[in-house]
């Protein structure tokens, strides 16, 4: 059997209740750019997270579903405490895994993390990665 290539990951799907309000958070609190998305339909809207990444919000949910900490979308970012401060002034709660808030931690890689969640309940987590 011919040795194939690893799957590189493509885009990350949330599915949402209002996409106008979900639309608004991830270019307003995350800072993502939001890109073309090809459907037109007025129920899709999807954002840059990397260089060939990407996250698709779509709506179309019935109703907010309770999510796991533990299932996160992650993110890094240059600054952890400029982040803190800009969620602070946006009055976005956040904390640690553990649910201690407006602290963040340092995992035993000795990243620092923080977890919030966007407006359906989807868990983020922001991070000072240096990768």
């Amino acid at each position: 059997m011919a040795a194939i290539e690893s799957p590189v990951f493509n885009h990350q799907t949330v599915y949402v209740v209002d996409l106008d309000k979900s639309t608004a958070f991830y270019k307003d609190v995350m800072n993502l750019t939001q890109i073309d998305e090809p459907f037109k339909d007025g129920m899709h809207s999807w954002f840059r997270t990397g260089p060939h990444n990407q996250l698709h919000v779509v709506s179309g949910a019935e109703k907010k579903e309770a999510h796991d900490i533990n299932i996160h979308i992650a993110f890094k970012v240059a600054s952890l405490t400029d982040f803190m401060k800009h969620l602070d002034e946006l009055k976005i709660k956040y904390g640690n895994v553990q649910g201690q808030q407006g602290i963040s931690q340092a995992r035993p890689d000795g990243i620092n993390q923080i977890y919030f969640q966007d407006p359906d309940g989807y868990w983020l987590e922001v991070n000072d990665d240096k990768f």
